[in-house]
């Protein structure tokens, strides 16, 4: 196969350890899966690590399980993304951001794609079948929304909504496979992870509001238009509330409060300062959530040790 060259509005990052490292026939697979974009695995993994350590399992469960997670996540992201690339082939070519991915420009074909799709979905399910019965069906109805979410910006403005949906799930799988079970406090969890990807797709979604404008594609980005600050300002109060409600139902105290107030320091930072027709101040701000992502995970660690 051979290599598109990168346009100088690529979201696909080159000289990197895919270009360094990889033979040639097999760097379309690893840009396919978005090995050389780690963000989004990062955004996936997070709610699965906070419920775990939710949870309060042993330390050598806790990370044994943050490893498997973190596998898991790596394959289902990629998956995700391929899948995704897939339905959205021809909408890709025409995009100048995504015009040289490995699918829109002809690098990897849909049959491959399929093939490569069912063998990330296979190694992942070897994953979670190692969980307790009930933690396997949260896992597999996760497929749902899997599978539908590339579809949702062809009828609803909000597919950040159903975004939300799935990469929050995690917040229900890791403590169903702790405990086997559900509680409030997961759910809470789940519920503030919606509205945080609310928030930081939004600002992602801006990179590309002329492009799907164009196209016909939907976004909450184009829906909000003018009114994306206020909205962004909200979608991460919101986080931050009912990450205090998930905070008073689960006792978690002190260590938590004081990194979700740095958390919601970040969150606030990001509304606050972002420049909306600046792609690149966009994808900075959207990449800048894993230090959320590592706040609240130290505050969850941190109150489950004292």
């Amino acid at each position: 196969m051979t290599e598109v060259p990168q346009t100088e509005a690529s979201d696909i990052p080159k000289g990197n350890w895919v270009d360094r490292f990889l033979p040639g026939p097999w760097r379309p697979y690893a840009r396919l899966a978005r090995l050389d974009r780690p963000i989004g695995t990062w955004l996936l993994l997070f709610p699965c690590w906070w419920s775990i350590a939710l949870a309060g399992p042993g330390l050598a469960q806790g990370l044994w399980l943050f490893a498997l997670f973190g596998l898991g996540a790596l394959l289902m992201r990629g998956a995700g993304c391929t899948f995704n690339d897939i339905v959205d082939r021809d909408f890709d070519a025409r995009v100048a951001r995504t015009a040289d991915r490995p699918i829109a420009s002809g690098q990897i074909r849909v049959k491959q794609a399929i093939v490569f799709m069912i063998a990330q979905m296979a190694l992942a399910f070897l994953i979670l079948v190692q969980f307790p019965p009930f933690a396997i069906g949260v896992g597999v109805a996760s497929l749902v929304l899997v599978f539908t979410y590339p579809l949702m910006k062809r009828i609803t403005w909000w597919p950040q909504f159903f975004l939300g949906l799935a990469f929050n799930w995690g917040a229900l799988l890791g403590y169903a496979a702790v405990t086997g079970t559900l509680d409030w406090a997961p759910v809470l969890l789940y519920v503030a992870g919606i509205f945080w990807t609310l928030g930081y797709d939004t600002i992602y979604a801006h990179q590309d509001k002329e492009d799907d404008a164009l196209i016909g594609v939907k976004s909450s980005a184009l829906r909000l238009g003018g009114k994306s600050r206020g909205a962004i300002w909200g979608f991460y109060a919101a986080t931050a509330l009912v990450l205090v409600a998930m905070d008073l139902v689960a006792g978690l105290g002190w260590p938590f409060e004081v990194a979700l107030t740095l958390g919601a320091v970040q969150l606030a930072w990001q509304a606050w300062d972002c420049r909306f027709d600046d792609p690149a101040d966009c994808l900075a701000k959207f990449k800048s959530n894993r230090l959320f992502g590592w706040l609240l995970l130290a505050g969850i660690v941190a109150a489950g040790a004292t």
